[in-house]
């Protein structure tokens, strides 16, 4: 036993432990993305002049406009379809619930591709649609061409293709508040309004909005696919441009950089969002 007071004990030494696993893995990530810099910016192929004439042309911002335009219009309409879709899923009323499972499980199971066929061609179904009344006939009719255009047919895949997907995730974020919150509630007096608003949604929305932006995201860019049926987006700008000119690559880099700036703005209403529902839950 050391018997020597501390003052004649010999101070301890601190040794850093070091990282060189660390130091070393870096490194060789930085190496690898410094040599596939360097190859994207030297390589003639990549005619980065090209790209940059192009990023502000005419027809690609209109392209960007179209496709701002469906995703916020298929975002807002399915979310909102998605909810009610989701309640219907809670509902005791068996006729509901059953209902709601079957849609949502008929639009996650088709491709969203497939779907947008469908709707583009429902007019060899339906070459027409009438309202009529008993006794009376019809009222009022029009041939489904003229009221299915491109654009109302990419509108309605994309808002039936949502809304199943927003209902499961807005589903799971009710469900994720426990019992005991409602209960709680209750027993002060809370009418079932006032339960939803003040403690099933704030609790919810943590649990939602995660997924729910992802969706958002992914809707911009599944957005891409009314290019087969002629809706000018920003890929079929770009498309229409390298038919003519023959410059695949550069186009096709051009509408990589609108989808980069376009879902680089939306993760960051995300995060600020998120960021504001998370208050009081961050320790």
């Amino acid at each position: 036993m050391n018997t020597r007071p501390s003052s004649e004990r010999p101070a301890l030494k601190i040794i850093e432990h070091r990282h060189y696993g660390r130091w070393f893995s870096a490194l060789v990530v930085l190496l690898i993305l410094g040599f596939f810099a360097s190859s994207v910016a030297s390589n003639p192929n990549f005619e980065w002049d090209v790209v940059l004439q192009n990023l502000t042309e005419d027809s690609i911002l209109s392209g960007v406009m179209m496709t701002i335009k469906l995703t916020c219009i298929s975002v807002l309409l399915g979310f909102a379809g998605g909810t009610v879709l989701a309640f219907m899923r809670l509902s005791a009323n068996p006729v509901l619930a059953w209902v709601s499972w079957v849609y949502i499980w008929f639009f996650r199971a088709v491709p969203m591709l497939v779907q947008l066929f469908l709707w583009y061609n429902i007019a060899t179904l339906y070459p027409k649609l009438s309202l009529t009344l008993p006794f009376y006939g019809e009222i009022w009719s029009v041939k489904t061409n003229q009221l299915i255009s491109p654009f109302s047919a990419a509108v309605i895949a994309l808002v039936m293709h949502q809304s199943a997907y927003a209902a499961e995730i807005i589903r799971a974020g009710i469900q994720s508040v426990s019992i005991g919150q409602l209960e709680a509630a209750k027993a002060l007096g809370y009418r079932p309004s006032q339960i939803f608003r003040r403690t099933v949604l704030p609790q919810a929305m943590r649990a939602i909005l995660p997924p729910a932006g992802n969706e958002v995201i992914g809707q911009l860019k599944t957005t891409a696919v009314v290019s087969v049926i002629a809706l000018q987006d920003v890929l079929y700008s770009a498309q229409i441009i390298y038919q003519r000119t023959y410059e695949v690559v550069p186009l096709l880099l051009v509408a990589t950089a609108w989808y980069l700036l376009m879902t680089s703005v939306l993760s960051i209403g995300q995060y600020y969002v998120e960021a504001f529902y998370s208050r009081g839950n961050v320790p």
